[in-house]
């Protein structure tokens, strides 16, 4: 299993919603952590933040959908914090807003949405695997969504790039069977972000997760490979931990 504490963990998307609620606790619990994210001012303000609390934070400013940008990330990554045991792609993008319907969509609309939260992520997985595989010992999450498994009106491109994605997890996992390597794909759920307020501008905040929770059930599935295997699709608000995890007894 992937231990947390001492490692180098590389989260995408981190200067906001999940993406930072995960880089928060996980360098609150020992983790060298490396965000990336676009906007370099909002990073650096998140970095900080972390290091104020005494955790380690790293923030390097790219955009996961420039595949020019890729190998800077995971050299500045592997410069910062060494080793990177654990990536976590929550980098995500809707597409123009308001939604709307699939044949209303500019082709080049959908290209663009592909390259953040499909290509993106498998490029930068390319550049990650290899050595975690070598050391026999590594964990790969994708953020999905439900709307990779329903087919929700206007919600067209985002979809189709994350049912694209779930896929594109169970193939890498059963590629990399028995290599150390855990992938996994996790829906977190309908949350109080940017992003939702973006595509549902009418939502009721106070139906919606917090961030920080599902920040930290993701965390329990990083720590519970028996109830997290790799090759898993899981969706956040009804996983339950195993048994020996939920009595604090290890997975």
């Amino acid at each position: 299993m992937t231990k947390i504490e001492g490692s180098g963990i590389l989260v995408t998307g981190a200067s906001r919603g999940l993406g930072r609620a995960l880089a928060d606790q996980l360098a609150a619990r020992g983790a060298r952590v490396v965000m990336v994210a676009r906007d370099p001012a909002a990073l650096d303000d998140v970095a900080a933040t972390i290091r104020a609390r005494g955790g380690i934070a790293h923030a390097v400013a790219a955009d996961v959908a420039d595949k020019h940008a890729v190998h800077r990330i995971a050299g500045r990554a592997h410069a910062l914090v060494g080793d990177i045991a654990i990536a976590i792609h929550a980098a995500s993008t809707l597409g123009p807003v308001p939604l709307r319907l699939l044949l209303d969509t500019e082709c080049e609309d959908l290209a663009a949405v592909l390259d953040t939260n499909l290509i993106g992520p498998f490029r930068l997985t390319k550049v990650l695997a290899g050595a975690m595989a070598l050391r026999g010992d590594g964990t790969i999450v994708h953020v999905s969504s439900d709307a990779a498994v329903e087919p929700y009106p206007r919600w067209g491109a985002y979809a189709i790039s994350k049912a694209a994605q779930d896929h594109l997890s169970r193939i890498l996992a059963a590629e990399l069977a028995g290599s150390g390597v855990r992938v996994l794909s996790v829906d977190p759920g309908e949350m109080d972000t940017v992003m939702h307020r973006d595509a549902v501008p009418d939502a009721d905040p106070t139906t919606l997760q917090r961030p920080a929770v599902v920040a930290a059930r993701i965390i329990d599935m990083l720590d519970d490979p028996s109830a997290a295997p790799s090759g898993a699709r899981l969706v956040a608000p009804s996983w339950q931990p195993s048994r020996a995890a939920a009595t604090g007894g290890g997975a």
